[in-house]
């Protein structure tokens, strides 16, 4: 038995941040269902290395999960994904604030579908900003640039995606979280993870030094 293997998972996400989580959600034991745009599918299908014409990248932090296509801004579309909430657990997606909501999907039409389903996004800032934001802007603003490289250089980025994998680290925690507090409450709730914040969060003593 695994430990999620009763929980659906409707993953919206591409790249990094995001995946990371749903990855770690599949490992757990959960039936992840990727969600991909059609025919282009998730960014990092094109990315290398790649091995027998496949992207490892893509391979890395999309083990155990199924994959479908879906075109959200076809009617058609919106109608299969309403039906899959229906079913669903969660639902994690990390578009630009705000897309979701041009699509007609958001959290407040989801949580009318289903008042269970736990909607969990990660972005560069959060939800209350329309900013986007990558890695290495959450690395910049969350200052952990300004600590990393030679003492009298310049900032430096991580060699990793670190605020991506952290990012995705904590939209984990809150999903588990959600699903804990639903037991308690019946309710789904709405989970919001910034890069910014996650990395911010990391340097534990030296916003205090700061």
């Amino acid at each position: 038995m695994k430990a999620l293997q009763d929980i659906v998972v409707l993953d919206l996400t591409r790249v990094l941040a995001g995946p990371y989580c749903t990855m770690m959600l599949a490992d757990f034991g959960a039936d992840v269902i990727k969600i991909e745009i059609p025919v282009k599918g998730d960014d990092t299908r094109g990315m290398g290395p790649f091995v027998n014409n496949s992207s490892l990248y893509y391979a890395n932090v999309n083990r155990n999960k199924k994959s479908v296509t879906l075109n959200l801004k076809d009617p058609k579309g919106k109608e299969l994904f309403l039906a899959m909430v229906k079913k669903a657990d969660v639902v994690v997606e990390n578009y630009r604030p705000g897309v979701m909501d041009k699509l007609g999907v958001g959290y407040d039409v989801l949580k009318e579908v289903n008042d269970r389903i736990i909607y969990a996004a990660v972005s560069g800032f959060g939800r209350n900003s329309a900013r986007p934001g990558y890695d290495i802007i959450a690395q910049a603003y969350g200052g952990l640039m300004s600590i990393t490289g030679e003492p009298d250089g310049e900032p430096l980025r991580v060699g990793t995606a670190i605020g991506d994998v952290l990012g995705g680290m904590n939209l984990t925690i809150g999903v588990l979280t959600a699903l804990h507090a639903r037991e308690l409450s019946g309710k789904g709730q709405r989970v919001d993870v910034a890069l910014v914040d996650s990395v911010i969060s990391s340097l534990e003593t030296g916003t205090q030094r700061y």
